[in-house]
């Protein structure tokens, strides 16, 4: 799909923009980490905290000044004006029961759609003050450093990453393919943060990263991290990923049909 009703000048904007948000957002949720906050469980979708719902709004008080034009998508939000041709697509608080819990991987992810593609993509990782970027046919960097995935070509070699459904009793369903793999690679990693899983795997750090029953703002910006570090992004079956999807295998690339047929043994 083209962007060509979006100019380098305007993708470098929204970029700057995405990333200033992801940083405001950062810096209330640092406010609120190791302290005391109120927390509640969504069904089937796993905890929310003030600092969720004050962090979007941070972010989206950036976003709504740089590209009023833009309707959004945001986790705690929900959906507006879904007509526009581009919008925002927000995660304030990916890793949320790693928040409440003090473990310090959780990040803010967000990315700007155009027509249905996803143009730009941030992940910000507060904690470790580092910032993670893209631009769609520009590469992906960290900061200034520009990222590729991993060179592994043997699965035996590879550290992988996955996470687990809320919905408990779909868990032996997840523990197939994990138990599978795992006798395989080298280890299997679960943060318990997608974002920064994709981020990761964007950075070379693991050579593949899958899951089930995400949620748009969870992949959005990462997909796009992957796609321009020269990875692979699709479903399990090895199709056209869709942030509206309910599975996504990211690799090097290398490993991703090793890894695509022991999902499909597995599942």
């Amino acid at each position: 799909m083209k962007i060509s009703a979006l100019s380098d000048r305007n993708l470098a904007l929204i970029k700057s923009k995405t990333i200033e948000a992801s940083h405001a957002a950062g810096a209330v949720l640092l406010q609120y980490f190791g302290r005391s906050f109120d927390v509640r469980e969504k069904a089937q979708a796993g905890l929310v905290t003030n600092a969720d719902l004050e962090a979007e709004q941070a972010a989206l008080r950036v976003l709504r000044k740089a590209r009023p034009d833009f309707g959004f998508l945001a986790e705690e939000s929900g959906v507006s004006d879904p007509s526009k041709d581009g919008r925002w697509i927000l995660d304030p608080l990916d890793g949320t029961t790693n928040f409440v819990h003090g473990f310090p991987m959780f990040c803010v992810s967000i990315a700007a759609e155009w027509q249905n593609q996803v143009v730009v993509g941030v992940i910000y990782h507060p904690v470790l003050k580092e910032t993670y970027w893209s631009i769609r046919g520009k590469g992906a960097y960290l900061e200034k450093k520009r990222l590729k995935v991993s060179k592994t070509t043997q699965l035996k070699d590879s550290l992988l990453t996955t996470g687990f459904t809320y919905r408990k009793d779909e868990l032996p369903l997840e523990m197939r393919p994990f138990e599978k793999l795992s006798a395989t690679v080298r280890a299997i990693r679960r943060p318990g943060s997608a974002a920064l899983d994709l981020a990761y795997t964007a950075r070379g750090v693991f050579d593949g990263f899958w899951e089930r029953n995400l949620s748009p703002w969870d992949v959005a910006a990462g997909s796009l991290l992957v796609e321009e570090a020269g990875g692979k992004v699709t479903d399990f079956q090895g199709k056209s990923f869709s942030i509206e999807g309910s599975e996504i295998l990211a690799t090097n690339k290398i490993l991703h049909a090793q890894i695509q047929n022991e999902l499909r043994i597995t599942l």
